[in-house]
């Protein structure tokens, strides 16, 4: 919250586009460690290994940071140089959802010592979005675009921000601009999602296949597949839904968000073996980690102790950095592994306070009926009335929560 949370990435400077938000990978300040509840500590020897970034030394980014490095060595206020690095950085958190490198990339943009250039403040909107702080990321965004109109990516992520929102009237807009700038791809992808979410999922899905039709970019085309993917199982074709996911896959790149959002197809499939085997390697990720957890869950597996208590900790330990953006991972824990809709309910009520993706919804009604508290959703039942969602829909006797059967079934 994967979120929820990268929107847009776009034109091969920037990768590909997608959604921090209920998949959000979270943010980390620069000096925490990582991953731990304990207090801070000096270790006693100068060789003990505190933690191991899972960059390695000779991958391909390893040298680019490297080399951007060293020019900021040199001059150290280079705003390109610094721009790049932060956005690497950045790039490597989405792909392997390690909010580290958020860490690293504030770091650089909080030592600029004069005011921010447009392209500056571009990457610190990109950075206040990852820690789902909306509106500051909207006005660093606009303010980018004041001095430079023609900047996409800032149109791109202001869309993104406002269907988490579920601000479909001002995400249009954004959609609107990348049309004017005739950024294709990116307007079909916009478009496809605010039709999906605002009660048009055929649309939706031609919109999202009229940009992988205009792109040739792998990582454009791993975002648009994922999406197709999610449009797909709302619509409840769960084998077109597959053959997406296993396209976006296929293209052998790295991206949290595509493995969170597969691995939840796959445990709504009860086929926890897949997850497992995906997903073992991927353990510094809290989402990633949750959908680990609830995969051993379901095989009752002796490791689900052991790693569930693993999951609390880092939990707590985000908690304890005042760090809200694992909220809806945070209520999928309390619910379905600490067996407490109550606490569950609250944090998902929290949650949807701040983003308001199909998922952040589902997390909120799955709570609320657990805690046996229906009105604890009413915000949810608000939106679906409201957007004309299809992707789910509310029992109006039961209040129990369905899904579009699949076609033949």
């Amino acid at each position: 919250m994967l979120g929820s949370e990268r929107i847009i990435k776009q034109l091969g400077l920037i990768k590909s586009f997608s959604f921090i938000t209920s998949a959000s990978l979270g943010v980390l300040i620069f000096f925490t460690s990582f991953g731990c509840g304990a207090a801070p500590r000096t270790p006693a020897l100068s060789s003990e290994v505190l933690t191991q970034l899972p960059v390695k030394a000779n991958d391909p980014q390893a040298r680019q940071i490297r080399q951007y490095q060293s020019i900021l060595r040199k001059l150290p206020t280079d705003v390109q140089t610094i721009s790049d690095l932060a956005q690497l950085y950045f790039d490597i958190a989405l792909e392997i959802g390690d909010p580290r490198y958020v860490g690293y990339a504030e770091a650089l943009v909080m030592r600029y010592p004069n005011e921010l250039p447009p392209e500056l403040l571009f990457v610190r909107g990109l950075l206040r979005q990852y820690r789902h702080a909306f509106p500051q990321a909207i006005e660093d965004f606009g303010l980018a675009l004041a001095a430079k109109p023609d900047l996409t990516e800032a149109h791109a992520w202001r869309a993104a921000i406002f269907l988490v929102q579920a601000d479909y009237a001002k995400a249009k807009i954004e959609c609107a601009a990348l049309e004017r700038l005739r950024a294709n791809t990116l307007q079909a992808g916009c478009s496809g999602l605010a039709l999906a979410y605002n009660g048009n999922l055929a649309k939706g899905y031609g919109e999202l296949e009229r940009g992988l039709a205009q792109s040739t970019n792998p990582s454009n085309r791993l975002w648009l597949f994922t999406r197709l993917a999610e449009v797909a199982h709302w619509q409840g074709n769960l084998a077109l839904a597959e053959k997406n996911y296993r396209n976006a896959l296929g293209l052998g790149l790295k991206d949290a968000y595509l493995l969170a959002a597969w691995s939840d197809f796959l445990l709504d499939q009860k086929r926890p073996k897949e997850v497992i085997q995906l997903l073992l390697p991927m353990q510094a990720s809290d989402p990633l980690l949750l959908r680990l957890t609830l995969a051993y869950q379901q095989l009752a597996a002796p490791e689900t102790q052991a790693i569930s208590k693993k999951l609390e900790e880092r939990f707590n330990a985000t908690r304890f950095r005042g760090d809200s953006t694992h909220l809806a991972e945070e209520a999928r824990f309390q619910l379905y592994l600490a067996k407490d809709p109550s606490s569950a309910l609250k944090l998902a009520q929290a949650n949807y306070a701040v983003q308001k993706e199909p998922r952040d919804a589902r997390i909120l009604l799955e709570a609320a009926q657990a805690a046996k508290l229906p009105e604890g959703a009413s915000a949810v039942k608000q939106w679906l009335k409201e957007s004309g969602f299809e992707g789910f829909r509310i029992h109006p006797q039961t209040g129990l929560l369905s899904f579009p059967k699949e076609a033949g079934k």
